[in-house]
């Protein structure tokens, strides 16, 4: 019996390390999910929830990409550019709501996976546009810009995984971008986005992105 007590007493102190090393552990992998400066997930754990909601054919993948994000940070400093990419997040976290997943796949790019229980993604997508597009808080007044969209229902691609609606959605919003429409569904009518046009706007070369919703 000594015995016994002696090796559960020297056990003790291996065990409880163990124990607070696993809940290290866990802590660091949580925030290494997280963007540190949105509160979003990471891409990596983005990609984790947005595939499970995938199996669901209501699910609506969007992309978002804030237009003329280099000007902004040229003009008014980095320090604007991030208030504006939180101010970004928080709205888009807010609109996709505890059911849904947003994240921040990286720069001035988010995405996100809603279910559309009662078929009026267009209708709401329009509505987040507007939200998007209203100036920060605390920002000064000219920092003004405008978040283009591109979205992709899963059912209109069965089978396909989230890389593949992900790169839909990228080619609509670009399109949005292009053609100014603010918001685009893919896979209805002929996307004019080329890979060579997408890089060109993520550069930054045209004019501002009109609200309005193009199908």
């Amino acid at each position: 019996m000594n015995t016994l007590l002696t090796a559960l007493a020297a056990a003790g102190p291996l065990v409880a390390g163990w124990s607070v090393h696993t809940v290290w552990m866990r802590r660091r992998l949580h925030t290494a999910r997280r963007d540190p400066l949105t509160g979003l997930r990471t891409r990596d754990g983005f990609t984790r929830r947005a595939t499970a909601l995938l199996k669901d054919p209501r699910a609506v993948v969007v992309l978002a990409d804030v237009d003329h994000f280099k000007q902004i940070n040229d003009r008014f400093g980095h320090a604007a550019g991030d208030a504006l990419l939180k101010a970004t997040a928080d709205r888009l976290a807010h609109y996709v709501g505890r059911y849904g997943i947003a994240g921040r796949l990286g720069g001035d790019e988010f995405a996100a996976v809603v279910i559309d229980n009662h078929g009026t993604a267009a209708d709401l997508l329009a509505v987040l546009h507007g939200v998007l597009a209203r100036p920060g808080d605390g920002l000064d007044p000219a920092v003004q810009t405008t978040v283009s969209l591109g979205w992709v229902r899963a059912e209109d691609h069965p089978g396909e995984d989230l890389s593949g609606l992900l790169r839909r959605a990228d080619e609509a919003m670009y399109a949005a971008k292009q053609g100014r429409a603010g918001v685009r569904r893919a896979g209805l009518g002929r996307l004019f986005a080329t890979w060579s046009g997408r890089r060109a706007g993520r550069r930054g070369s045209g004019a501002d992105t009109a609200p309005g919703v193009a199908a």
